[in-house]
């Protein structure tokens, strides 16, 4: 019965650690960008690239002679 009051100081600890580096964290602003980088790979590319299609090579046809 020793471990008890070891386990439940640990998890104490961490209780208020995690408060306190929320409250940190919240004071700073960092959560207000989460919202604008999830959406950043749902974005169009700024410029179009037609030069690059026109580089592309067709499959080779699987025709036989």
């Amino acid at each position: 019965m020793n471990i008890v009051p070891v386990l439940l100081f640990c998890s104490l600890v961490l209780v208020v650690g995690a408060l306190l580096l929320f409250v940190f964290s919240a004071k700073q602003g960092d959560c207000h960008e989460s919202d604008r980088l999830c959406l950043m790979p749902l974005e169009d590319d700024a410029e179009a690239r037609p030069a690059d299609r026109a580089q592309e090579i067709d499959p080779p046809s699987l025709e036989t002679e």
